[in-house]
This record gives C-alpha cells, structure tokens and sequence, in this order.
C-alpha cells in the first residue's frame, strides 16, 4: 500500500538531524567570509559530529552496527543536512549507500569481518567508489549507446603464489577521495571480458590522492584523482556483484539519484525559508514586502515548487523501497526516479532565482546565503547526464528500448 505518513522514527531523525543542523552546521556554512570564498572548505567539525550521532551508518543494516533507514527515511535527513550545508550531505550520502551495499550485501564473511569493525569505530572512516576514467566517457553527445562500462584503463594483473593483484591506472571525478579510508575500484583483467571490483585500502601502497578544488563545481561534496601505481592488492579483495548489486553500485556514484534530488530539495527549502523571513521583516510602503501582492504570490509559487519537488523525491523513494506498491497499482508503473530527476532540477533552481529576486539587489551579493543557493542548485542541473539524457533514458523504457 502506497502510504507517506511518516512514522514516529522517520520523525524522530528528522527533528534530531533539523536541530543539529541549525546548532552545528547553519552557523559555520553560512559566515559570510565563507560565502565570498570561491572555494569552500569542507566543514570537517560538523561532518564529525554528523558521524557521532549515526548519520554515516545510517543505512547500514541494524545486524552490521547501523540503523538500517530506508531509502525515504535517508532522503529525509538528507534533504534537512542540505538546507544546512549540501556538501556535508552529499559526504554522508555516499557513506551511507556504500556502507549498506558494501556490508549488507556485497562482501563475504570473511570480508565483512575484516572491514566493518573499522568502519563502525572510526567517525572519520569515509567510502567511495572509483569507476569513471579520462577519456572513457560514454555519456550523451560523445556515444549515447555505450556501455558505461567499456574498455578500463585501470587494470590488474595476478601475481605470485598468493595470488595478489597488481593494479596500476587512475580514476577521476572520484566522490569522497580525500577523505575515504576504503575505495571500491573498477578494474580491467586481462582475460575477462568485463571489469571486476577489488576492495582497495587508502593506506595501501601505490595509492596517492589529488584533491579536485573545483570538484564542487560539477558535484556536491569533495572529490578528487584516484591514481594506482603498482599497487599490491590482496586476492581476497575482489568483490562479485550481481547484475542488481552491479547496477546499484553504479547508480551511487553517478549524478542524479534520488538521494542526490534530496540535497537538491533541501537547498531549495534553505533559499524558500530565508525568503520568507526576510519578507518577513523587510517593510516597503508602511508594511511588510510579504503582504505586497508581488512578493506574496512569488513565494507562494516557490512553496508549491519545493512542496511538489519533495513530493517526487518521497514518492520515487518509496517506490524503490516497496514495489508491491507499482504492482498492486498504487503507483504508476514508470521510472519514478528519472522522473523526478527531470522535474527537481528546473523547479528548485527556478525556486532559488525566485527566492533571491524577494532580497532586490541583496540577492546577488556574494556574502549573502542566496548567492550560495543559486550556485548549489545548479550543481545537479548540470552533473551527469542532464535532464535531456533522462528524458530519453524514459522515452527507451516507453519504447521497450534496452540498451547493450
């Protein structure tokens, strides 16, 4: 049954992460020398604390130490970090979907005993997963039907009697590479004809960082180059993912998920709720600009945006949740993530510009949070894909179109 009244859990995160988001993050995201800066600092403090209270664990299931959220319980508190700070969101975010397909799903025993403990003990133990290449783009406008998956540079070789793998090449675009204590690397074999995934720790030798500082220009969060140069890696750290884990894996990592229109969302409610105070308080002709019909009705259209834009968002989680839901006819049998991937976008930038025309010419100040909200809500407008290329991937699946 297609139900979205929230439980007393899913109310419960929400509160707690809403307070520690306007006690710890806001305050730090918002100074206004951080505003002008054109490279923001990742809040590493706030990102700790995110991690003390569960939020880096939180899909991990409860049997491996987490607290084992659903796909709309994740969105909510992704959505309240967001209306804080989206990249501490987007940090968390990958984490967290990591975690969950890593320990609940991916590793054997045998792995999973040599990994979770380290992840469950340190507030500072971050994942990422490394599968794009220089000149390995497959996306619209260079090959449309590719394979994302296609020929890898980075590769490995067995080697010796303990059957270690030696693996050298470089994968850029990496989310969470400056911070990720453990990578889940694509690689290419000799012999195989498509690429396996080894578990790769960032301690192991032969593995060097190279911080991106312009990252955030195409993806919330940090990221970076990930390069391997003959890079020893046990043969127990391959992984064998099935085609539903394989897809789930990538869809983490590429740009657009519903988890990512969630940071979106909550960027557009940060912008919708700093335009209602100031109009609030602001007075223009003996009364206050809200009461203007001008500035009312603006803020009216940005609250049924960011209102319809969650709605999206909390339905395509759901439906990822809970298929009984598509196949007992509660909820259209569509890809309700790609389209809401094609909707969330447009509406909460147009909230954004909305937003920052209720401050006049404050708006487009660079020490003012609208300027901030404006240039984050563009990130997912233009990462990945684009809205275009969703558009088709729905018009495919309309058509009974299966790529290769």
């Amino acid at each position: 049954m297609y139900n979205l009244q929230l439980t007393q859990e899913q109310l419960q995160f929400r509160d707690v992460v809403r307070d520690f988001v306007a006690q710890d993050v806001r305050p730090s995201a918002l100074k206004s020398d951080r505003l002008e800066s054109f490279d923001r600092p990742l809040l590493i403090d706030a990102l700790d604390k995110a991690s003390q209270i569960g939020l880096r664990t939180m899909a991990v299931s409860e049997e491996n130490g987490g607290a084992a959220a659903d796909s709309l319980t994740r969105c909510i508190v992704l959505e309240e970090l967001a209306a804080g700070d989206p990249d501490i969101s987007a940090v968390l975010s990958l984490t967290s979907n990591l975690g969950h397909l890593l320990f609940d799903r991916l590793l054997n025993p045998a792995q999973r005993d040599r990994f979770l403990p380290e992840f469950l003990s340190d507030d500072h133990y971050h994942l990422s997963c490394g599968c794009e290449e220089e000149g390995n783009d497959t996306r619209l406008g260079i090959l449309y039907h590719g394979s994302s998956l296609a020929a890898r540079v980075a590769s490995a070789a067995e080697q010796g009697l303990n059957k270690q793998w030696v693996v050298n090449g470089a994968k850029q675009n990496v989310l969470n590479a400056p911070l990720a204590r453990l990578f889940i690397v694509s690689v290419a074999v000799p012999g195989r004809q498509q690429p396996v995934f080894m578990l790769i720790p960032r301690d192991t030798p032969g593995v060097s960082i190279n911080p991106e500082t312009k990252f955030r220009l195409r993806r919330h969060g940090v990221g970076g180059q990930v390069t391997f140069t003959n890079c020893h890696v046990p043969g127990d750290h391959l992984i064998d993912p099935s085609q539903a884990d394989l897809a789930a894996l990538l869809a983490s990592v590429e740009p657009g998920s519903v988890f990512d229109q969630a940071i979106d969302l909550g960027i557009g409610r940060a912008a919708y709720e700093a335009a209602v105070e100031y109009a609030q308080i602001r007075v223009q002709g003996g009364k206050r600009i809200i009461e203007h019909q001008a500035i009312g009705t603006k803020l009216a259209e940005i609250a049924i945006a960011v209102d319809l834009a969650r709605a999206a968002v909390w339905r395509a989680a759901h439906a990822g949740d809970h298929p009984e839901a598509t196949a007992d006819g509660s909820l259209p049998n569509l890809p309700l993530d790609l389209i809401s991937r094609c909707f969330v976008g447009p509406a909460v930038y147009r909230a954004t510009k909305d937003a920052a025309e209720v401050f006049g010419a404050m708006g487009v100040m660079r020490d003012m949070p609208l300027h901030k909200y404006i240039s984050d809500s563009l990130v997912l407008m233009h990462s990945g894909n684009g809205v275009s290329d969703t558009k088709l991937r729905i018009a495919e699946l309309l058509a009974g179109y299966k790529r290769s």
